[in-house]
């Protein structure tokens, strides 16, 4: 009589277990809680807008049919005890291909690296199985529970497949702010777009698209706009084919809300002068042609421009006035005349604090922490990538 075989099939059926309860709570916090939103875009994108995501029902769906897959791989190679991990591989593989979408120029997701990399890695895991399968036999399976030897070589190799999940996923937090920013969007959701982010120091020319628009809906573009890092070009204010694209948002809504959609593909000056000769534009475009000139740094135009649509008082948004201080210390002979006296101190004091510091970088970090949402903080220290003057 075999008297080690109870002890075999218990430790077998914890392995299981544990691997499977391992592969459940990774699978579903790693959906529910960092792919939520690479998950609703591409979704948007697959069925052409015509359905959701849902992040709850989604994870659940997607984990119950990962571990359908392991149990049809569970099936065809009974790996029980040292190497029953394995059989998850198959799944996490499929789940690092749906979490690693790359957004592509045509604003599509491909596949990219893995048209190569999975059948690499599922012929290095087919090799790991076969000797696996052939030195099962000869392992020790005396021992038996949750601190067996099988048990911690299975938690070690779950634990190093979930982290190649992580390494090859798309973790870049510019795209799920700007995704998750979309999304409250397309909600009507202006400060949950506002809020996505927003400690963040990060950003890029379609990041920046989409909360100039929410700014804007919300009618805070020239209070707020430099309050949040800023892509350093005025092409990027605007959806365009090349530098600034939404993924979820419809892109003639924008157009819409300044004032027409344009018939042909337009840089974003031509497309607001367009609007603003043709009597067609809404009162946001002003804000985005004077805002556009403050990204480009051109003081000169806005300062010529901005009386056309404010009056130059109190009521003056905080970043027009602002803009209009440092232009009216910046050039001898302006030729609008501009003072604040409240904003006047405050440059001073930003003056003085500049002189303080001889080094850059201390100069630049002591800057930011007291005047980084203003304007002058992104004239004096952020580079712009195209100027107009």
């Amino acid at each position: 009589m075999n008297y080690n075989r109870p002890v075999k099939n218990d430790s077998a059926v914890i392995i299981r277990v544990m691997c499977a309860l391992v592969f459940v709570v990774f699978t579903l916090l790693w959906l529910h809680f960092f792919q939520a939103d690479l998950l609703s875009v591409t979704q948007h994108l697959l069925s052409g807008g015509q359905t959701s995501y849902s992040r709850l029902t989604g994870s659940l769906l997607i984990t119950i049919v990962m571990m359908l897959l392991q149990a049809g791989v569970y099936c065809l190679l009974p790996l029980r005890r040292f190497a029953h991990a394995l059989t998850y591989f198959p799944s996490l593989l499929a789940l690092a291909v749906l979490t690693s979408g790359a957004e592509q120029p045509d604003c599509h997701f491909g596949i990219g690296r893995w048209a190569w990399l999975a059948p690499l890695l599922t012929v290095v895991w087919g090799v790991a199985v076969w000797v696996a399968r052939s030195v099962e036999s000869y392992v020790s399976q005396q021992s038996a529970g949750l601190f067996s030897r099988s048990m911690w070589v299975n938690m070690l190799t779950m634990g190093l497949m979930m982290t190649g999940v992580a390494l090859t996923a798309n973790t870049d937090a510019v795209f799920h702010f700007r995704a998750r920013a979309e999304q409250a969007l397309a909600r009507r959701d202006y400060d949950e777009a506002l809020r996505v982010g927003n400690e963040s120091l990060e950003t890029d020319a379609s990041l920046t698209m989409v909360r100039m628009y929410a700014l804007a809906r919300k009618g805070q573009l020239g209070d707020r706009l430099f309050h949040y890092p800023v892509y350093p070009s005025s092409q990027a204010i605007l959806p365009s084919a090349t530098l600034s694209r939404m993924l979820i948002y419809p892109t003639d809504s924008v157009f819409r809300f300044l004032g027409a959609v344009p018939r042909r593909p337009m840089q974003p000056m031509e497309y607001l002068q367009a609007i603003m000769r043709s009597g067609q534009a809404k009162a946001p475009a002003a804000d985005y042609l004077l805002c556009s000139y403050l990204i480009d740094k051109d003081l000169d135009r806005f300062a010529s421009t901005v009386g056309r649509y404010y009056t130059l008082g109190d009521s003056l948004p905080r970043h027009y006035r602002e803009a209009l201080v440092l232009y009216n210390h910046r050039r001898s002979h302006p030729v609008v005349v501009y003072h604040d006296p409240v904003l006047d101190v405050d440059y001073e004091d930003l003056q003085k604090l500049e002189a303080g510091y001889q080094l850059d970088t201390e100069r630049r970090g002591n800057v930011l922490e007291h005047y980084g949402n203003s304007y002058w903080y992104y004239y004096e220290y952020v580079k712009p990538l195209n100027t107009n003057h």
